[in-house]
């Protein structure tokens, strides 16, 4: 699998990106801030690329928008929409500088399931607010390697290897990987309405 990923021109896309976003919208920085609860500086900063997004600041923006993170992250790379295939070395990849995962679009980008691979690095924690899944018709986590806590609220489940966990209501979300060894390997399947 390919490392060299979020180069400073993929940086740049993703800022340029977000920027696009929020303008289509008729958005000022100021109302994302308010929609998004992340600090108008934060977001001035991303958007001009001079800091680097985690996976959870990006889920807390996106949301807003009616995109999932993968979603955003696909307009960011510039694929053409509306294909049929998805090839293995034209899929977006994704690193979260904050935690090291890494997360592959696997779908056409647009498609409706959207099939996301993620790698979890030994120890890591991704916390996504409710907000990131309110426009979701339906979420499933299906683990292939390793072992996942998925914290949904209040509840936690343990997951083991072929487990698959359908999503409830939104809530604030956490995947955590309790292994300081082992990464784990999930795949996530995405409805939207």
């Amino acid at each position: 699998m390919q490392d060299d990923l979020i180069p400073d021109e993929a940086g740049q896309r993703l800022a340029a990106r977000l920027r696009a976003e929020r303008e289509a919208r008729g958005w000022s920085i100021a109302t994302l801030a308010e929609r998004s609860g992340v600090s108008r500086a934060m977001i001035s900063k991303v958007e001009r690329a001079e800091a680097s997004p985690t996976a959870a600041l990006l889920g807390r923006l996106s949301g807003p928008f009616g995109l999932t993170l993968s979603a955003l992250l696909a307009r960011a790379e510039a694929l053409a929409p509306g294909g049929v295939v998805a090839r293995a070395a034209g899929q977006a990849l994704w690193r979260d500088p904050g935690t090291g995962y890494l997360r592959r679009l696997l779908s056409p980008p647009g498609a409706n399931p959207e099939l996301v691979r993620v790698e979890l690095p030994p120890g890591a924690v991704v916390p996504y607010p409710a907000e990131s899944y309110a426009l979701l018709a339906g979420q499933c986590i299906w683990l292939q390697e390793g072992e996942l806590l998925f914290h949904e609220g209040e509840r936690t489940h343990r997951l083991a290897p072929g487990d698959c966990l359908a999503l409830g209501p939104p809530a604030d979300c956490r995947y955590e990987n309790p292994s300081a060894a082992q990464p784990c390997l999930y795949l996530v399947a995405v409805a939207r309405r």
